[in-house]
């Protein structure tokens, strides 16, 4: 499989962290030791996950053309509609018929998750021009005055064109993925959840999802690289998922990396949920060289996890 283009969308909203000092009277300074997190982007009260989808397929339709795809595939926990999809919502966009439309969810890794659905729509031949669309308004649900977890959510939205031969020499390729999960562990349907009916977005396990993020997303690198009979020596860029720099930072220090190769815009962003990579990958798209290997590892809410490694 191959990314022939991605795009990104970021509301125009900017909320610093003054904001929660106002609010909670938490510090600029401690939320950015505790999270690394400096400001992050609040959608308009007109937008939300499907209006972003809207605009981050905009995005993509002026790098690539979006008339043959054959499958989208939508990912998102913080739906606007939980019948109209945001994947529904870009088929009546670009106004193509007849095509499959997938709706996913696990949490922060579903963008790895709803690659894999391409995967198997063009293992068994059925699709071979892929939109993947990943869009989250978390500040939807979010409470503010949770000194917990509300100082850490942000909005936003990323798309990709993902083909199942190679359309250009600019193509990234997709090496290898995996998926998993660890609902088994005893905190994993607790630690964070989202009950829209029920209080919204709440973190009361904090800690066990930083235990377990820092122990799933580099057992997942290796495992991908190995599944590609390459080592840590071959990788260029991990871009993990944007949850808290602490973490990020942890990761590269268990995979005994530089930090010069993480990929992080959680400072500017905020934790953009199963957004956050697709974003990053948008913004350092140009960046990367040929040949360079990006590892791609992500871990979330009920403990699912997964890896891709790509090749500029």
């Amino acid at each position: 499989m191959y990314i022939h283009a991605v795009s990104h969308y970021l509301p125009t909203q900017v909320i610093s962290n003054e904001h929660f000092t106002e609010l909670n009277g938490l510090s600029s300074e401690w939320i950015i030791e505790r999270t690394g997190i400096e400001e992050r982007r609040k959608a308009a009260p007109e937008e939300n996950t499907n209006t972003m989808t809207l605009d981050v397929v905009r995005a993509l339709q002026a790098k690539t053309d979006l008339s043959t795809i054959d499958l989208i595939v939508g990912a998102t926990y913080t739906p606007y509609d939980t019948i109209v999809s945001l994947a529904h919502e870009a088929q009546h966009e670009l106004g193509i018929a007849d095509i499959p439309v997938v709706s996913i969810s696990t949490a922060c890794s579903s963008l790895i998750n709803a690659i894999e659905v391409v995967e198997g729509y063009f293992a068994l031949n059925k699709a071979t021009r892929a939109l993947v669309i990943v869009s989250e308004h978390n500040t939807a649900y979010n409470n503010d005055r949770d000194t917990v977890s509300g100082h850490l959510w942000g909005d936003g939205a990323a798309a990709l064109l993902i083909t199942k031969e190679r359309q250009s020499d600019s193509d990234f390729e997709i090496k290898a993925l995996l998926t998993g999960g660890a609902a088994h562990t005893a905190k994993a349907t607790t630690a964070v959840v989202l009950k829209p009916i029920d209080g919204g977005v709440v973190m009361p396990s904090g800690r066990d999802v930083f235990i377990n993020a820092c122990q799933y997303m580099p057992k997942a690198s290796l495992q991908v690289l190995d599944r590609c009979g390459l080592t840590l020596a071959d990788v260029d860029y991990v871009l993990p998922h944007q949850a808290n720099l602490r973490i990020s930072r942890n990761v590269m220090n268990t995979l005994g990396l530089p930090e010069e190769k993480l990929i992080s815009n959680i400072q500017r962003y905020g934790n953009t949920g199963c957004a956050g990579c697709g974003i990053a990958l948008s913004e350092n798209w140009d960046t990367f060289k040929k040949g360079e290997h990006i590892v791609i590892t992500v871990f979330g809410g009920g403990y699912s996890y997964g890896a891709m490694l790509i090749e500029a």
